[in-house]
């Protein structure tokens, strides 16, 4: 009996043992937690109650003393450095976090925001001399992003006037696709039936650049730029390109930059954009030519831009931008590495002003090509790398002879000057009447076309099973799609408009396209 009941007694007690192990254990991670809970109390109130920080720019450091310069507040300061700052991770013009003992305890950002300025020059290899809007020129240090050699003049940078450091590179969309300097890859080779003219451009344009000794010699002022004026399609645009490839060319000893502009890019509803946007083209002109190297400016359809003045109909944007480019010419005067050159298939609707003496020296006409011209074009697209027919090698025997019988066979078609080749007849104001024909507005982009269209249906009839190869029924077919097409726009298109893309003297008072019979 009694043994009964201390058995019971100690497993009683064994019981409460445990129990009261287990409310230990319940307890001590109440604590815990608590005690985790206070900490990160006494963190937050420690962050509440930290004093304010303030930012100052790093200008640079001493590891050794464990010191630093920075800006704080616009006064220059050397400063102590907490242990904690790692001095060669920061960067000229970061921010820094200063205490309120003036000690920096911690690396900032870079600033985001500031004045915008344009790149004049760069000095040396951690200073750029600036401009502001107004024209006000500083002296800034670069900061640590900028310091790789990818500035150049011309470049919009971000400014802090007040710390003097350029902290970022700005792309400023509207302009810097404008701005951006190319070499084009266009050679006098790829162009045809423009000798004469391309001969005109090159002792303009490159006899200055590659002889200057001579043209100072003789007292000879370089053309500060020259029109290329003449119809659509007849090779402008490729032969300002070819003068900025020539004048790149590795023989010269030049790097050229090819500034592209083209006239309706610039239009902007808003008063002051697209004079700003020609400022800021010129601007980039000056800062490049002052490296020594040539600087094209090319205005692609220039009479969009510089009309003469008074002649707009809904509006007279003319009047704020023809005086604005004529101010800019002028002020090119001075410089021997810039050379502006304008192509314009409207050379009457360009304003006076801007065609004088002393502006657009040198007018050129690119006129229509010849049959000799136009056998020059048809050699650039016909080559001998083109797969023929072998009906047609087998009759002419060699693929040259062979080309040549075939640019012979479109030729024919396109200068023969009777009712298949005609077009339309054009009335002019004195009561005369002439029968327009495909002769008379064949260009470089029409025979162009042509060879394209000759292509584009011998691969047609290649995935239809027949022989595989070009021929001459291709190429005529090509012809013969590009006279009705130009018979569709004599239907729709103006008098003055057709007069004007043939190039004719005279005023046209009406277009009357050949009736199928009569052809």
């Amino acid at each position: 009996m009694g043994e009964s009941y201390s058995e019971s007694r100690i497993e009683e007690m064994q019981r409460t043992v445990v129990s009261l192990e287990a409310k230990n254990e319940r307890l001590s991670r109440a604590l815990g937690t608590a005690r985790q809970q206070l900490l990160q109390m006494q963190d937050q109130l420690q962050q509440v109650n930290r004093p304010p920080l303030t930012l100052a720019t790093f200008v640079h450091a001493e590891p050794a003393t464990r010191e630093l310069e920075a800006i704080v507040q616009g006064r220059r300061m050397r400063l102590a450095a907490a242990p904690s700052l790692d001095l060669t991770s920061l960067s000229p013009g970061q921010w820094l976090r200063v205490d309120d003992k003036m000690v920096a305890v911690e690396a900032d950002s870079f600033p985001r925001s500031g004045n915008l300025a344009s790149v004049l020059e760069v000095v040396g290899v951690d200073r750029v001399l600036v401009a502001l809007e107004g024209g006000q020129e500083h002296l800034v240090v670069l900061g640590g992003p900028l310091r790789h050699g990818n500035l150049r003049p011309g470049d919009s940078v971000l400014v802090d006037l007040r710390a003097g450091y350029a902290l970022e590179r700005v792309v400023r969309a509207d302009v810097e696709q404008l701005l951006t300097p190319e070499v084009p890859d266009v050679s006098y080779a790829d162009i045809g039936g423009l000798d004469t003219q391309i001969q005109q451009v090159r002792d303009a344009v490159e006899m200055p650049f590659r002889h200057p000794e001579l043209y100072r010699a003789y007292g000879l002022r370089p053309p500060k730029g020259i029109l290329l004026y003449g119809p659509p399609g007849s090779g402008k645009t490729l032969i300002a390109k070819a003068v900025a490839n020539s004048l790149s060319h590795a023989d010269s000893g030049a790097r050229t930059y090819f500034l592209s502009i083209k006239g309706p890019e610039l239009l902007n509803k808003f008063v002051g954009e697209t004079e700003r946007q020609i400022r800021a083209i010129f601007a980039r002109a000056r800062a490049l030519a002052s490296t020594d190297v040539p600087v094209v400016i090319f205005f692609d359809e220039m009479e969009a831009l510089f009309r003469t003045r008074g002649s707009g109909i809904s509006s007279d944007v003319e009047t704020m931008i023809v005086p604005q480019l004529l101010a800019e010419m002028d002020g090119v005067e001075s410089l021997d590495n810039v050379v502006i050159i304008g192509a314009s298939n409207r050379a009457d609707m360009i304003d006076p002003a801007v065609l004088r003496p002393g502006r657009l020296d040198v007018r050129i006409r690119v006129d229509r090509p010849d049959r000799s011209g136009a056998r020059d074009i048809f050699s650039k697209y016909l080559t001998p790398a083109l797969p023929l027919a072998q009906e047609e090698l087998s009759a002419h025997g060699g693929v040259v002879p062979a080309l040549h019988a075939m640019t012979e066979l479109a030729l024919e078609r396109l200068y023969a000057q009777d009712d298949t080749t005609a077009l339309f007849d054009a009335t002019f104001a004195s009561g005369r009447t002439r029968r327009i024909h495909l002769c008379d507005i064949v260009s470089g982009a029409l025979i162009a076309g042509t060879v394209e269209r000759a292509k584009k249906h011998a691969i047609k009839d290649t995935l239809r099973g027949d022989a595989p190869g070009l021929t001459a029924s291709h190429l005529l077919a090509g012809v013969d799609e590009e006279m009705r097409e130009s018979m569709e726009l004599a239907r729709t298109s103006s008098p003055q408009d057709w007069a004007r893309t043939i190039g004719l003297r005279e005023d046209v008072t009406a277009v009357t396209p050949v009736r199928e019979g009569e052809r």
